[in-house]
């Protein structure tokens, strides 16, 4: 019998047990008795960890190191890796000293030059190999910590779970460009989920590898979720904490960039909703 159907086997019984009628009558058994199913489901999956790295060199150890003893105690099979995109602070150093030390089961990949956000992330969903993909930022604006509560909602009918801040911890001016910004995609792109820039994601890999991300930009947010949407996958959506920037600065908000994501936008409509709604109508 192959080690899949051993697995789902074995994850079909966790289920029936906590439900089961002979489970511990007592709420606080039930709560206890159910939290230790939980934790034995979410131990057969297995996860691929990847952090998008640009000048984090202040952060990035510290995501690395609280994300490889999360998911130590969740997941029996698992991985970590960081896609440097052309870093030109102390970011290299600190990730080659972590390799050195051999604390963690890191592997680094490096971009020669600085490629983009959408470029680091389509490196890191290509380097991936285990049957979940899991991403955020290295700049720790958010807790690697609250990935248990993603896993935790893992199920068979999910593909993606998706995270959406409770509140943004940025100044006021990043916060007006990003509540406008999540508003037009909304519309314009019908998207079914609340927060499309919120970097705290895990993803089925055989849905990632059912569509081609092209943009290197931080439009990639958007044309991830659509593609996605468009051919089917089920999202849940559970509330994350966001943390104000404790090092460097963010590459998206100059005026530059922004007027570059306009574009984008306008373009990755007319390719997914006009040219992808005409084609549909015939």
């Amino acid at each position: 019998m192959g080690s899949g159907i051993y697995d789902r086997m074995r994850l079909a019984f966790l289920r029936f047990a906590a439900i089961a009628p002979w489970a511990p009558p007592t709420l606080c058994w039930l709560s206890r008795y159910r939290e230790w199913i939980s934790s034995r489901m979410m131990s057969f999956l297995s996860v691929s960890a990847f952090f998008p790295c640009y000048n984090d060199g202040g952060t990035i150890a510290r995501v690395v190191i609280l994300a490889n003893k999360t998911l130590q105690d969740l997941v029996d099979d698992y991985e970590i890796i960081v896609v440097d995109d052309g870093s030109t602070d102390q970011s290299v150093d600190v990730l080659e000293a972590l390799l050195s030390s051999s604390s963690v089961p890191l592997r680094l990949v490096r971009h020669p030059r600085n490629r983009g956000y959408g470029g680091a992330l389509r490196t890191g969903f290509a380097e991936a190999t285990k049957d979940w993909v899991f991403y955020t930022d290295g700049d720790a604006q958010y807790d690697v910590a609250e990935l248990r509560k993603l896993l935790a909602l893992v199920d068979d009918g999910v593909d993606v779970v998706q995270g959406y801040k409770l509140k943004r911890q940025d100044p006021w001016h990043r916060i007006l460009i990003g509540a406008a910004y999540r508003r037009v995609a909304c519309i314009l792109f019908s998207l079914k989920i609340r927060d499309v820039d919120c970097d705290f994601r895990l993803l089925r890999r055989s849905l990632l590898q059912k569509i081609e991300i092209e943009h290197n930009s931080g439009i990639v947010c958007l044309e991830l979720v659509r593609k996605l949407q468009d051919i089917g996958a089920r999202f849940v959506e559970v509330p994350v904490h966001h943390y104000r920037r404790s090092y460097g600065r963010s590459q998206f908000f100059t005026p530059r960039r922004i007027a570059e994501v306009g574009i984008d936008m306008a373009r990755l409509w007319w390719q997914l909703v006009v040219c992808q709604g005409a084609l549909g109508r015939r």
